[in-house]
């Protein structure tokens, strides 16, 4: 880019009328100065500098067509920033129709932007200059197709047989041209005349076979496929044909055998097998299949394939997704085995043992991918947060402060993130000096750090300690994470924590259909109490200590149907 760039500084009229020398010269040198902003990725800078240069020099094609790509290529860009880029691009296209990148990249825009036609005559006019080049041919037969001039394009793709050869994709071009025109003889007469180039190509024959099953012949849509199989019997590739041939024709029972035969066969990639494994999942967990068919071809690639992670990670993924988390953690811990270099693997192990609420597993699984992984600040915090989980605070800190060392001290935002969980550890250690040290640490560095002013405003409620500043922060959090079911709880504890009842019960009611939470089910329970709501207040109560059954204060007040202070 920069050398084309660079070039095309000079490819303008040697003098632009009413500009002087000077003017032209200082124009050149804006624009490789934007050239170089541009490389640096200081794309702002970059079309200020265009901005510029054309103001002083707008004869100046290359600066007019670099200003008319900026603008298509801004953010959330409009229609008539649009239709000025291209005219900025036509600029340099009317006077370079040769130039390769720029005439090609202006018919692009066109045909994406709506115009086909002028698209057509972009490309048509690059390959009067550049004659026989192939990328071009195929972008001219692409252009007339796109433009509704199938026969055309079918021209042009002859001529691209004829100089560099038929394939495939030259026959799948000229097809869908045939298809547009609804010419169903003459695609059929496309493919056969490949196939009679190659008659024992298997791809060939498949590729035959899925024209006759779009077009509903199903027997000679077979008859393909099994001379597909004939020439090479063991090409999974026409298993899985036959299995989409089944699964349209809603033969279930064929669709399951040809999925096993494709999984099983030698000639087909991994990679291949691990696709339609995946598509498999997909339709059968679409209609809640909970039969054992999955698993018994997980264990027919794990015999085929004894160390490829990638089996064992997508069987985790599929026992995650049936909500196996054991099964999900033991095939993880397979694939990280073969590949223990896998930072988002240990990741996934460590969030898995977290859901199974086995918070000594998730602190030795990050434990041994920090081995591999030493400067993973994801993993860390992970320790830090297993640590608070289970009580040991001290060992929570230290997890925290040693990531905070290794946090830039210019990323605010992560550090402010730190503090707020180093506050949550204080808080729950009823050191409240520390933990209103660290809240104000955090929101020092980030100001709107919505978990900070969250949690700093539910200690102050749950204190009762200003309770004003409380408001204002748990406000703000909400503010800007206005759904956030644990901010919502926290506006309406404020309230409650401030004797304004009805104003906590409009807050925590916002909750009722979204959150069956034993915190909020009791806050809720507490809240409907004190507005006089008693019944309704047991039964809040009783629903958080079916979620909550060892909580002895959620019992006492269940037990003696009254409110009791935590």
């Amino acid at each position: 880019m920069l050398i084309a760039l660079t070039s095309m500084a000079g490819k303008k009229e040697s003098a632009t009328k009413g500009v002087s020398l000077a003017d032209q010269r200082k124009a050149e040198y804006i624009f490789v100065e934007a050239q170089n902003q541009k490389n640096k990725g200081n794309f702002d800078a970059f079309y200020e500098l265009l901005s510029h240069a054309h103001s002083i020099d707008s004869g100046n094609t290359a600066v007019s067509f670099y200003m008319g790509m900026c603008l298509l290529k801004m953010n959330n860009t409009t229609k008539e920033r649009c239709e000025q880029g291209l005219a900025l691009m036509k600029e340099h296209f009317e006077a370079q129709p040769e130039d390769m990148y720029e005439t090609t990249f202006y018919s692009d825009a066109n045909m994406q932007l709506g115009d086909p036609e002028e698209a057509l005559r972009a490309i048509k006019l690059l390959n009067e200059h550049n004659p026989n080049r192939l990328e071009l041919q195929v972008r001219l037969a692409e252009a007339y197709s796109r433009s509704g001039n199938y026969e055309q394009s079918n021209e042009t793709l002859d001529s691209i047989a004829h100089l560099f050869g038929d394939n495939i994709q030259i026959t799948a071009g000229k097809i869908s041209n045939y298809e547009a025109m609804n010419d169903s003889i003459g695609a059929l007469n496309e493919m056969r005349h490949l196939l009679y180039q190659a008659p024992e190509n298997a791809d060939y024959n498949i590729s035959m076979g899925n024209m006759f099953m779009h077009y509903g012949m199903t027997d000679s849509a077979f008859h393909y496929l099994d001379l597909a199989q004939k020439y090479e019997p063991d090409n999974g590739t026409v298993y899985l044909a036959r299995a989409d041939f089944y699964n349209q024709l809603g033969d279930s029972a064929g669709y399951e055998q040809q999925i096993y035969n494709a999984l099983t066969a030698q000639q087909l990639d991994l990679e291949d097998k691990l696709d339609v494994l995946l598509g498999y999942i997909r339709q059968h967990l679409a209609v809640e299949d909970t039969t054992q068919r999955i698993n018994d071809l997980f264990t027919v690639l794990i015999q085929q394939h004894p160390h490829e992670h990638s089996i064992h990670q997508l069987y985790s993924e599929y026992l995650y997704a049936k909500e196996d988390i054991k099964g999900a953690i033991e095939q993880l811990g397979y694939s990280l085995d073969v590949n223990p270099t896998d930072a988002d693997g240990w990741r996934n192990m460590v969030i898995l043992n977290m859901l199974d609420d086995n918070y000594a597993g998730a602190v030795k699984a990050s434990e041994k991918a920090l081995e591999y992984n030493p400067n993973h600040l994801d993993l860390r915090r992970y320790v830090a947060g297993c640590y608070y989980q289970m009580k040991e605070y001290d060992k929570a800190i230290e997890a925290y402060q040693k990531t905070l060392a290794m946090v830039d001290s210019t990323d605010l935002e992560t550090r402010a993130e730190i503090l707020t969980g180093m506050g949550d550890i204080y808080s729950e250690m009823k050191d409240d000096e520390k933990c209103i040290e660290y809240y104000e640490s955090a929101l020092a560095l980030d100001p709107i750090n919505s978990g900070a002013l969250n949690n700093y405003a539910y200690f102050l409620a749950q204190r009762g300690r200003d309770l004003d500043h409380a408001e204002q922060m748990s406000a703000l959090a909400l503010k800007y994470e206005p759904e956030n079911v644990n901010y919502i709880d926290t506006y309406a504890w404020v309230f409650f924590a401030k004797k304004d009842y009805a104003k906590a019960l409009e807050q925590i009611k916002r909750l009722v259909d979204k959150e069956d939470n034993e915190v909020v089910l009791e806050h809720y329970g507490d809240i409907l109490w004190f507005n006089g709501e008693k019944e309704a207040a047991i039964e809040q109560w009783t629903k958080a200590l079916e979620n909550d059954k060892d909580n002895e204060l959620l019992q006492r007040k269940v037990k003696n149907k009254t409110y009791y202070e935590k």
